[in-house]
């Protein structure tokens, strides 16, 4: 079992247009679709896809809040959220033939302090099953920075693995808690060491700090050059062959909810990186958030080189 925490989950709509936008006019939309969304919901569905069972964990509330779990209903993922006073957010992702995709990302409702103490108080019996639990994305307004430092020290007390997605100062004090794994993008690094990256050598220069700090395994997504990993067996890189890209939304969940089945399996970290690869590969080739064809990604990872650096 894998259970993937999204704090701050949203409605997210795509909106499929067939024209290039034009500023200042009215555009129709040609196709919508509405998903349950926030990064962990996103690797939710991928665990699934991959044949694992996953359960979905946070905080949810409002029309949109009971909005989010019928769509989850309609996924067949199961559930155990926070129910709060404010309306869950609403996230919107353009995608025209001119600029490809972008997103529109609201802030959130604010959390109070009741409600985190009531999440943080119920976390290991939502968790007690599980083998590996990923956590995700930001946290919404009124919680404390450290609230992923405290979810990670709880997850680890009971003996399961964690993986930690997220940026910034949660990133920060994460890392104080010793995560299974983390998953940076070159953005994140540069922000958590307040350097300007300049090289893959500079990329794999800042992954091995991250693991000289205890880290089991760091995960550098790259974008269309994969990602890099850094472990006890060594440094690898994991490059996908070139494809026609669709949406790059969602590939860094695909990538994450790859890994927390290949961390459940106990998959060796050549293999597990081969298939997060592919995976974040095949979702870039559906419209959809965090979603793939199998059957692409399998063929995707027949091409996928494995390089040790």
């Amino acid at each position: 079992m894998i259970t993937t925490v999204t704090l701050n989950a949203s409605i997210d709509k795509a909106y499929h247009m067939t024209q290039k936008i034009e500023n200042g006019t009215v555009m129709r939309v040609a196709e919508t679709h509405n998903s349950a969304g926030g990064k962990g919901l996103n690797v939710a569905r991928v665990v699934k896809l991959c044949g694992s069972d996953t359960k979905a964990a946070g905080f949810v509330g409002g029309y949109n809040g009971q909005y989010l779990e019928s769509l989850l209903d309609a996924d067949g993922i199961s559930y155990e959220f926070e129910h709060i006073n404010g309306e869950t957010r609403s996230c919107i992702n353009i995608l025209d033939p001119g600029y490809g995709s972008t997103e529109y990302l609201e802030g959130g409702c604010e959390v109070t302090a009741e409600e985190e103490t009531s999440f943080l108080e119920r976390f290991p019996g939502i968790i007690r099953n599980s083998d590996v639990v990923t956590i995700s994305g930001s946290a919404p307004r009124g919680m404390g920075r450290d609230i992923y430092q405290k979810m990670i020290r709880i997850v680890k007390k009971l003996g399961r693995k964690v993986i930690l997605d997220t940026s910034g100062e949660y990133l920060k004090r994460g890392l104080e808690s010793l995560p299974t794994m983390v998953k940076p993008n070159k953005d994140e690094i540069e922000m958590l060491f307040d350097i300007k990256v300049r090289s893959q050598e500079d990329v794999i220069g800042y992954a091995q700090k991250i693991y000289e700090k205890g880290i089991p395994y760091v995960v550098i997504s790259l974008g269309g050059e994969g990602a890099l990993l850094v472990c006890k067996k060594g440094i690898y890189q994991g490059k996908p062959p070139r494809i026609e890209v669709v949406n790059t939304v969602g590939c860094g969940d695909s990538m994450v909810g790859a890994f927390a089945v290949a961390l459940e399996r106990n998959i060796e970290p050549e293999d597990a990186l081969k298939f997060a690869v592919a995976g974040a590969s095949a979702n870039a080739l559906s419209s959809n958030t965090g979603t793939f064809d199998p059957a692409k990604r399998d063929e995707i990872s027949q091409n996928v080189k494995i390089i040790k650096l």
